[in-house]
């Protein structure tokens, strides 16, 4: 008696439609909680965006879910992460800014959705669409502050109209997958900078050991440390080292 009612209110539950809309949206909430954890991890960027658009496709039935990164021109999309199995939809061509629906939605700074991208004429590859199976998309701009470096884009398998609320969650994933992407640069850049300064001091360290050895001028001992560079193929730095580590041995 106890299972019959617990079965007959379940099926309450479930046939109630504010009860799964509550429901979905707290499904939602936690998804986007756990992508903005995935966010400030240490993990490779790599691999938080194949878990984004993973986590994108079960939270909104996607067909495909995939992420394209404007190239170092701006003028070209190319796939970056997808969920998709398929190859041949992995290894679409780049697509060009303002002559397709995703380089439409950089060119315009908001989301672009097609009902049907296999009769979409904007659509740059209905072939595939058709092979994919994919009918209803939305293409949401990656933003940073007002700048566009990408977007994501999610498919559906039938005819769909992406409601408001759905593109306001795309929106918000895609705005994390570019806070990602952007926090990676910098942290790039940052080691980059550590290195420079790095080897500057070496370099400077060792310009005034080889001044006090040889008595040679500044410019002379970086000079000998450039033809040292360039005969045994060693970075500067390398030889900045191997300087600096002769005169502390030597005797």
């Amino acid at each position: 008696m106890v299972i019959i009612e617990s079965m007959a209110e379940k099926k309450k539950l479930t046939s109630n439609p504010k009860k799964q809309t509550a429901s979905k949206k707290t499904a939602q909430l936690e998804t986007l909680l756990e992508m903005s954890a995935a966010v400030v991890s240490d993990r490779y960027i790599e691999e938080i965006l194949q878990l984004m658009v993973r986590m994108t496709a079960d939270m909104m039935g996607s067909k495909i879910c995939s992420i394209m990164m404007l190239d170092e021109s701006g003028q070209e999309l190319e796939i970056r992460a997808t969920q998709a199995l398929s190859q041949e939809y992995k290894s679409k061509p780049p697509l060009k800014v303002g002559q397709s629906i995703s380089g439409l939605a950089v060119k315009e700074k908001r989301p672009i959705t097609a009902l049907d991208v296999r009769k979409e004429p904007l659509y740059t590859y209905p072939e595939i669409a058709r092979k994919e199976g994919l009918v209803s998309m939305a293409s949401i701009p990656m933003m940073i502050k007002d700048r566009v470096i990408g977007v994501l884009n999610s498919y559906t398998s039938t005819e769909h109209q992406f409601t408001p609320d759905e593109l306001k969650v795309l929106q918000i994933v895609a705005n994390q997958a570019a806070i990602a992407i952007e926090n990676t640069k910098l942290f790039d850049r940052t080691i980059e900078m550590e290195e420079a300064l790095k080897t500057r001091k070496a370099v400077e360290r060792a310009k005034g050991i080889l001044m006090k050895e040889y008595g040679v001028s500044e410019d002379e001992a970086f000079k000998i440390m450039q033809r040292k560079s360039m005969n045994t193929r060693s970075s500067i730095r390398e030889i900045a080292e191997a300087v600096i580590l002769a005169n502390e041995i030597k005797p």
